[in-house]
């Protein structure tokens, strides 16, 4: 069946309201497996570089039979996935999304987008309002995500994140980026990552995904936090 051609979504400007379950249930099943691989610059008279994400993550990837060379995206892609999409920050600079939405590679096109959007307790990423407003007009599914700083309260920084992100119905579940210790024990870094998450769901009754690389989930979120989706970054 040929896909129903929809009207741009115009984002609203940030209200602060009562927020409804932001995530369909295609969705939920589908970014449980969400996986990261690093990717080369796209140019199309904007950089468009970051990384393309598709729904399976397999070590030795590079090696992998199953995963092949889009030309047009200069990057290994797995085969028979439909849904693909890219991380961005200000590193990417002013973004084109109307560019991103129009590249495609047979079937491999950019459904999707995750938005930085705060870091700590005080920064706001300087294109996040930017991203955020221009991607969904580009007909492209956007999720915001936080890069989370253990030496911060957890729940401050949660509500810090949700006075900038305005999460609406249809939206990606919101996303907590943690990386580093930053000084602070296993232990510590865990209750404020506890309590960050605690407060979004409770917040945007939707549970958010946690974001990481593999030998920090080995070393310090192994059997923690199982239930919440897991993006473990592959590169």
């Amino acid at each position: 069946m040929p896909p129903v051609k929809k009207k741009p979504t115009v984002r609203k400007s940030p209200v602060r309201k009562k927020k409804s379950k932001a995530f369909s249930t295609q969705w939920k099943v589908a970014i449980a497996g969400l996986i990261l691989i690093l990717c080369s610059p796209f140019y199309y008279g904007y950089v468009v570089k970051g990384f393309v994400a598709s729904w399976r993550w397999v070590k030795d990837w590079g090696q992998d039979p199953n995963y092949r060379v889009y030309e047009s995206f200069n990057i290994k892609i797995p085969k028979k996935y439909s849904i693909h999409g890219i991380d961005v920050s200000y590193y990417q600079g002013k973004i084109n999304w109307q560019k991103v939405k129009s590249m495609k590679d047979d079937d491999v096109s950019i459904r999707f987008a995750f938005i930085k959007a705060t870091e700590g307790l005080l920064l706001v990423d300087p294109y996040f309002q930017r991203n955020w407003r221009e991607a969904p007009k580009a007909g492209i599914i956007c999720g915001a995500y936080h890069f989370f700083r253990p030496k911060r309260d957890g729940k401050s920084q949660a509500k810090f994140f949700l006075q900038v992100v305005n999460v609406e119905k249809g939206d990606l579940p919101p996303v907590v980026d943690i990386e580093t210790l930053d000084g602070v024990s296993p232990l510590k870094m865990r209750a404020e990552l506890a309590d960050f998450l605690n407060y979004v769901e409770v917040k945007t009754k939707v549970r958010p995904i946690i974001y990481t690389g593999l030998k920090f989930y080995e070393d310090y979120l192994q059997d923690n936090f199982d239930e919440y989706p897991l993006w473990i970054a592959h590169y």
